[in-house]
């Protein structure tokens, strides 16, 4: 009896956490340029530790986390642990200006933090400039150790695909130059899984990830799309996927043959392998769900025509999957149907079926509610943009196109009460209503010009807060992955055309939504997200095609402290990076 008191006393204590002991996580990250060969040619890129991706790492749910960081290239880099909540710990989260500034070449900066509450597939990325188009890398939180596994059986294997962009010229040229003209930035010139081309692409049959499996055992993918603008469809020819997992957060089972996932958040599939031995092909390919928009340039006289008309890169990238048990063949992999570039019906499938393993804490009171109009724009052109004439493109949300500091970051702004860096006044609802979704608005410039502004949404400590995202169509109607960091939400809803409140409200699921960090809305339609702002600090919501938010397609919500010391943003470390 007594032995059975005790292991009862211990299994309570390991359910809060007490019986295993959390390990302490370090890495030592150095940032530096490197020549590598693809696409035939050699370039020069940036990356961590030498590597492409850059490295993984894994920790246990319940650990702390110290990752230094060494800047040896010559650029500012900061980096973003994209989805960690950094309770707490907001001077380790990474966006250029919101809450640090940059590390500047030739110094470092130890990001300190813990992973608690969370477990599945996360990633970390370079959050200045256009960087994270080689400096990224994943970060698996694994079940906190010694206590329980996955819900769902556990897989002979674990395989991380990290899905990414290609451009032949220097990236970080190619942004200078759409900044100084205020233009789109350039499309790239192919994809990669795990750092490969892929035998599709020219000179590349030596760059093409390889995956074996056995006949009848499982495998657990974790897919990243670390791809700066490109949203894609992912398959495996001739084996079907079950979701188990989305932005570390386990869903209820969802068999498909097709995912689509936007730059941003993090899959994880089962793949069982119960097809005939041979190889296959594993493929990405774009979802550009921008349609070309009709343009009338002597009824919208801003700009030239809008990114929308503009080419993108319908190219495919692929790894072979093979079985260990297959005989040799000369005969190309077997490559499974694609669909077309524009397969909204396909990808709004997959992104509005996701739902919860289990019934979630859904805020059912709320707050404070806003309605948030987002898209791109155009601003008049200004003296930091020499090659520009007239208007530049622009995003942004509400009409206002964020602009980011430049003398110290927000967080410190805040913490130090520092005036003039922000303002408080970021508006809750667009101060013009139209008809968001039509098309039509393309040629009407008054809809077109935004306005500039640094500004945040103020919310107490513990509020709930319930958002309607707005696509628009101005310039182009698109699907845009919004990224919140600091939390996870809740997509209670999300659909096509304009936000009607009355009919939105009769499919909201309260009970079991998916729970995201970032949201890919749909093309010409909304979502609505749910959060409790019970993480102190100040966090921004962007886009996440890199492009966007260069042009401003990002706001900032500022949380209050809670009334506790462990509700209260602490000072910031020693070594905080200054401007």
């Amino acid at each position: 009896m007594a032995g059975s008191a005790f292991f009862m006393a211990c299994a309570i204590l390991v359910l809060f956490g007490f019986c295993v002991e959390a390990e302490l996580v370090q890495h030592t990250f150095k940032v530096s340029n490197m020549m590598v060969r693809r696409y035939c040619k050699n370039k020069t890129i940036t990356v961590v530790n030498g590597e492409y991706p850059g490295p993984t790492i894994t920790a246990h749910e319940g650990d702390s986390l110290a990752i230094q960081v060494i800047n040896e290239s010559p650029y500012n880099i900061s980096i973003h642990w994209h989805g960690i909540f950094q309770r707490m710990t907001p001077w380790a989260d990474g966006p250029n200006y919101i809450t640090q500034c940059p590390i500047t070449p030739g110094n470092s900066y130890t990001y300190k933090f813990n992973v608690v509450g969370q477990e599945g597939t996360l990633w970390w990325h370079a959050h200045v400039s256009v960087l994270r188009a080689t400096v990224y890398g994943a970060l698996i939180i694994l079940p906190r150790a010694g206590v329980v596994g996955y819900p769902f059986p556990n897989p002979h294997k674990e395989e991380t695909i990290l899905l990414g962009e290609w451009w032949k010229a220097d990236v970080i040229t190619l942004q200078n130059r759409a900044l100084a003209s205020g233009s789109a930035f350039n499309i790239s010139d192919a994809y990669t899984i795990n750092g490969h081309l892929g035998d599709l692409y020219r000179c590349s049959n030596k760059h093409t990830h390889k995956l074996e499996v056995e006949q009848g055992k499982s495998y657990l993918l974790r897919i990243i799309n670390a791809a700066l603008n490109t949203q894609f469809f992912f398959k495996i020819a001739g084996h079907r996927l079950t979701v188990v997992a989305a932005d570390a957060s386990y869903t209820s089972p969802f068999s498909t043959d097709t995912i689509a996932i936007a730059p941003g958040p993090t899959i994880d599939a089962l793949l069982h392998a119960d097809s005939h031995p041979s190889n296959y092909y594993i493929s990405a390919l774009t979802y550009a769900s921008s349609p070309a928009i009709p343009f009338d340039k002597a009824a919208s006289p801003y700009a030239s025509a809008p990114p929308s008309a503009s080419p993108f890169d319908n190219t495919t990238t692929v790894a072979v999957l093979s079985y260990k048990s297959s005989p040799p063949s000369s005969s190309p992999p077997i490559m499974p149907p694609l669909p077309a570039f524009n397969d909204t019906p396909t990808a709004h499938h997959f992104y509005s079926n996701l739902t919860a393993l289990h019934p979630n804490s859904v805020p059912l009171q709320i707050d404070q509610r806003m309605f948030v109009a987002f898209g791109l724009g155009l601003t008049p052109c200004s003296v930091n943009q020499p090659l520009c004439r007239g208007n530049a493109i622009s995003a942004s949300m509400n009409n206002i196109s964020f602009s980011f500091p430049t003398t110290v970051s927000m967080l410190e702004a805040h913490f130090r009460k520092i005036r003039g860096v922000y303002t408080k006044d970021f508006p809750n609802r667009p101060l013009v209503a139209f008809d968001f979704s039509n098309p039509s608005v393309n040629n009407q410039g008054s809809f077109q010009l935004t306005d500039k502004g640094t500004k945040v949404k103020k919310l107490k400590y513990n509020e709930t807060v319930e958002v309607v995202l707005q696509n628009t169509a101005v310039l182009a109607a698109e699907n845009h992955p919004l990224h919140l960091h600091g939390y996870n939400f809740y997509v209670v809803a999300q659909g096509f055309g304009n936000y009607n409140k009355k009919e939105a409200r009769k499919n909201y699921n309260l009970v079991n939504p998916q729970e995201r960090n970032t949201i890919a809305v749909p093309v010409g339609g909304w979502a609505v997200i749910r959060f409790r702002a019970d993480n102190p600090g100040l966090w921004i919501m962007h886009c996440h095609l890199d492009g966007h938010l260069s042009l401003g397609l990002a706001m900032v919500f500022e949380v209050g402290n809670g009334p506790t010391p462990s509700t209260t943003v602490p000072p910031p470390p020693q070594d905080y990076p200054t401007c």
